[in-house]
């Protein structure tokens, strides 16, 4: 807060355009009160003269001098102190980083005093456009309403539209207000800052501290001076009705009554939830423990391939992040050089320097060596880990990477945990429902195949296309999926401005289209038995809903007739879908035949988060799992077979046939191409199947990303290094389906490096190997089956664990943490390496005779 006021100009102050010759100088003129700290100044620093003001001068009095002035030369908030202090360290070291914080600590102190920051009830401005803005969203509501009323939408797409409206209400208010406050902010830095008699404008308090990082954010100011918006009852449902006062107009007695729910569901949630986290933490130091650096290089030709994380068109982590600090499993030419050069060898570190190079060269998937695929057999060879996130330097031998992994990934655990209170239980929910063009460029869609409905418009009727926007060259610059259904709002090859909406879609409901014209024929839609009629108790419309059923032989289907009654369209539906013609009605091409509602919108919150990295590092299989296409080919959707759908997938050389349970939707139709690997239901993909189906190296990078969104969900910056040790813990060990000619059992579960080591043995004596599959194991189950038993004995089922190890004569290699800690031995991680145990320490003999040195001087 004090680095932050210190280094803010103010338009007006004393002494405004001075020039001065040196730092020194300006000094001398501040201390004797000839220009004002906030004064915009010219000075001449290293050889060249700089705008600045004075107090980014005094600031840099304090700053090693290796340190550039154009560090200092900005407002200085939270983010430009981390990278101060992160280049003082790579700069001059620990020991002068250390007095340059403490410095930085007084300084920072004495000006925050010096600021008079307070809060105080004006500060908090209510943004002018906030009546306008909810009186306009009270009237869309009153319309959602009335569309409900008279039968045209669902309940649930009523409450998720309204609540839609809300959040959308909400931001804009949250939008109005921190505009509102960093105009008269940037006013008071470029226009005047002084009131016409001298006095100074106040920089407003609250603003200050959000936007210097020091305390509070948007989402608090919000609540302050906006609306406070959504709430959440303790279900976790949200409620309709948003909180449209905020605390400095003051809530109603209803509006307090509303809120104390979220702020009670958050303490009540904290209390429980800091136990899971715990104990998360616990199950990752277990399995990971005798992960440590044992060697400088496995030697090892694999690795991983990285591309830049994009969610719906946006980078949310760019290549260069991903890359930084890895070392490079190839080399990597630049494209740019005219001799062939490279930006980086393999087996070299990737710097953040050859990072940036490589992002803007426009590589788009890097190698890069990894934990993953380290052939070390007891641990982690160095290279493969790359830099050490704490010191920025390659990786000792004996650091305990396992124990840091599991720190790294638990204790966010304990913070997501946390993190609902903060807000008192506001829910935020926003729903995407169309994709607008980012960059200026041409239009290409990719895989889409549309038909034009009676209004004109581009219906989109397959899943997994893409509409890409490439630049004249034809790079690609931007692409987003486009679901079925959706509405293509620009033609292939158009050109685009940003801003522009590319495609729209209900992001409420899942449409059935009719593709084709004719008349409406139900088939197996009986009232009672497969279809249930409910009058809305409000609206009194009445609305066919298609229910689950027993009787086997039933398919509830619409199908479409042309003149000469030939079936042209038939459209099976699953339950729960609302049915949204009549029979014999007349229906054109892309018109809506029914819709299937999605799931009531839940706020995110981190019990999505928690249980759910919980659920990927355990490797449970999840309840709603969905089958997956197991290879490349045609869909078609076959009849009933005992009461389940069949869907016939026709590869290049084979056929795979899958019966689907009723009570599922099918999210393909007939003529779709998958791939292997992709849904043919809703629900969760199961990451047993994407190992038995694509292979290991899919499923590793599906657990990395996947636990990766969670914590990026919540805003937690986890490396993926530490990701990767854990998971690597997990794919352990295989089973062994045939023997050959090994020492193995069929069905027996031994480690990976063992079972190599065991085939390469026979092979050598000519023998048959034994064959296997990898397994994926959750964290619970790899840590009992650890090598050790004294480390599996002391996590869980203590009697189990021991009998178990008696009954076979197991010996522990004393290889892990745990294992020495408990038997009081030196563990093997640091200075207890095995490389520095052996070491022995002799004395050469010449250095004992020489006469002390202190005594010659006297």
């Amino acid at each position: 807060l004090g680095c932050y006021y210190l280094t803010k100009p103010r338009a007006g102050s004393l002494g405004e355009g001075k020039v001065f010759s040196s730092p020194q100088e300006v000094r001398l003129a501040f201390d004797e009160g000839m220009v004002g700290l906030q004064a915009k100044i010219k000075v001449r620093m290293a050889g060249k003269l700089c705008g600045t003001t004075v107090g980014r001068v005094v600031l840099y009095e304090i700053v090693p001098p290796e340190i550039p002035f154009d560090m200092v030369n900005c407002v200085v908030d939270k983010k430009v102190l981390q990278k101060l202090v992160m280049e003082s360290v790579k700069r001059v070291g620990n020991a002068r980083t250390v007095k340059f914080l403490d410095d930085l600590k007084s300084l920072g102190f004495y000006y925050a005093t010096k600021s008079g920051v307070s809060i105080s009830v004006d500060d908090m401005e209510v943004p002018p456009t906030k009546d306008e803005v909810v009186e306009r969203t009270f009237r869309e509501v009153l319309e959602v309403e009335d569309q409900y009323l008279h039968g045209y939408i669902t309940r649930g797409e009523k409450y998720n539209k309204v609540v839609g409206l809300w959040a959308q209400a909400t931001e804009e208010v949250t939008r109005d207000m921190m505009d509102n406050l960093r105009r008269k902010d940037e006013g008071i830095m470029e226009e005047e800052g002084y009131y016409p008699d001298g006095t100074p404008r106040e920089f407003n308090s609250i603003y200050t501290m959000a936007n210097s990082g020091a305390r509070g954010g948007t989402s608090q100011i919000r609540q302050l001076a906006g609306m406070r918006g959504l709430m959440a009852k303790p279900s976790g449902e949200i409620i309709e009705t948003p909180i449209t006062a905020n605390f400095r107009e003051g809530l109603t007695v209803l509006q307090y009554f509303v809120s104390t729910h979220g702020a009670r569901k958050g303490l009540a949630d904290t209390a429980l939830k800091t136990a899971n986290a715990g104990y998360l933490t616990r199950k990752l130091v277990d399995v990971a423990h005798s992960e440590i650096i044992v060697e400088k290089d496995c030697g090892t030709i694999e690795g991983i391939y990285v591309e830049p994380i994009v969610e719906g068109g946006d980078i949310i982590e760019s290549l260069s992040d991903r890359i930084v600090g890895r070392i490079s499993l190839e080399d990597i030419p630049d494209p740019f050089s005219e001799e062939g050069e490279y930006i980086v060898r393999g087996g070299e570190e990737i710097d953040e320097e050859k990072a940036r190079r490589i992002e803007e060269s426009g590589i788009k998937r890097v190698g890069i060596r990894s934990v993953l695929t380290c052939e070390c057999k007891d641990g982690i060879c160095a290279t493969c880990y790359g830099r050490d996130l704490s010191t920025g330097k390659p990786v000792a031998l004996g650091e305990a990477v396992g124990v840091i992994a599991a720190q790294s990934i638990g204790e966010p655990g304990t913070q997501l945990t946390m993190r609902t209170f903060h807000i008192g239980g506001t829910a935020t929910v926003f729903e995407v429902s169309s994709h607008e063009a980012k960059t200026q460029g041409f239009v290409r869609y990719h895989n889409i195949r549309a038909i034009t409905n009676k209004d004109g418009d581009l219906v989109v009727m397959n899943r997994n296309g893409e509409i890409k926007v490439v630049d004249d060259q034809g790079k690609e610059k931007e692409s987003y999926p486009v679901t079925y259904g959706a509405i293509l709002k620009v033609k292939d090859g158009q050109e685009v401005k940003p801003g522009d909406v590319l495609v729209t879609w209900d992001p409420y409901s899942i449409p059935i289209l009719s593709e084709v014209s004719g008349r409406v024929k139900f088939g197996d839609i009986i009232e009672g038995v497969t279809m249930k009629e409910e009058v809305d108790e409000v609206s009194g419309m009445v609305q066919r809903v298609v229910t689950e059923f027993k009787e086997e032989k039933r398919l509830p289907r619409i199908s479409i007739k042309d003149e000469n009654n030939r079936t042209i369209g038939r459209y099976p539906l699953p339950a729960g879908a609302y049915i949204m013609v009549a029979e014999g009605d007349a229906v054109s091409a892309g018109d809506i035949v029914a819709k299937i509602p999605r799931e009531t919108a839940k706020t995110k919150d981190i019990t999505g988060g928690l249980p759910k990295v919980i659920q990927l590092f355990e490797a449970r299989r999840a309840k709603d799992k969905a089958i997956i296409a197991e290879i490349d080919g045609e869909v078609e959707i076959g009849t009933m077979v005992r009461g389940k759908r069949k869907v016939i997938i026709r590869g290049e050389h084979e056929t795979r046939e899958y019966l689907i349970p009723r009570a599922q939707t099918i999210v393909v139709r007939t003529g779709d191409y998958v791939r292997a690997g992709e849904p043919l239901v809703e629900g969760t993909v199961d990451p047993h199947d994407i190992l038995e189906i694509l292979g290991v190296k899919a499923l590793q990078k599906y657990l990395v990303d996947e636990i990766q969104k969670v914590y990026r969900l919540q805003g937690v910056d986890i490396n993926d290094k530490h990701i990767e040790v854990i998971v690597r813990q997990m794919l352990k060990r295989v089973r062994v389906d045939d023997p050959g000619d090994t020492k193995f059992l069929p069905g027996d579960e031994v480690n990976r490096f063992e079972f190599e080591e065991e085939n390469q043995r026979v092979m050598r004596e000519g023998g048959r190997p034994a064959v296997g599959k990898v397994l994926l194991q959750g964290i619970a189950k790899a840590a009992l089956y650890s090598d050790s038993f004294i480390s599996a004995a002391s996590f869980q089922e203590t009697t189990k664990v021991l009998t178990e190890a008696a009954v076979a004569g197991k010996v522990d290699p004393l290889r892990g943490l745990k294992e020495n800690v408990i038997l009081g031995r030196l563990i093997p991680a640091g200075t207890g390496v095995n490389e520095y145990r052996e070491t022995e320490v002799r004395i050469k003999r010449e250095f004992i005779h020489k006469e002390n040195p202190l005594d010659s001087e006297e």
